[in-house]
């Protein structure tokens, strides 16, 4: 595949980009580039290679669901700026349009 200034003018207008003359020899060039690239890779015979779904044999390596305790509430409000004796006050942060 021939990467043109006509290519990466479609791409830019799709992308709604927009590129000086310079950057867009610079982006043919490294275009030009992938494409080698993944051109090269399609040379390799893979046949007998099964894909590649995960990168690990593991499957679900997960923690065990463990009851615990949790923190007492007189602990999680010591250092709490303001609460009530059952909620953390904040100060209101979304403004009521109508006021």
């Amino acid at each position: 595949m021939e990467v043109n200034d006509s290519l990466v003018e479609k791409l830019a207008h799709l992308s709604r980009l927009e590129f000086n003359p310079d950057e867009k020899e610079e982006i043919k060039k490294d275009l030009q580039r992938m494409i080698s690239f993944v051109d090269k890779l399609n040379e390799l015979d893979l046949a007998d290679t099964a894909p590649l779904m995960f990168m690990t044999d593991e499957v679900n390596v997960l923690r065990e669901d463990e009851v615990k305790g949790s923190i007492k509430r007189e602990d999680a409000f010591k250092n709490a700026p303001e609460h009530d004796d059952l909620f953390f006050k904040v100060p209101k942060t979304i403004k009521n349009p109508k006021t």
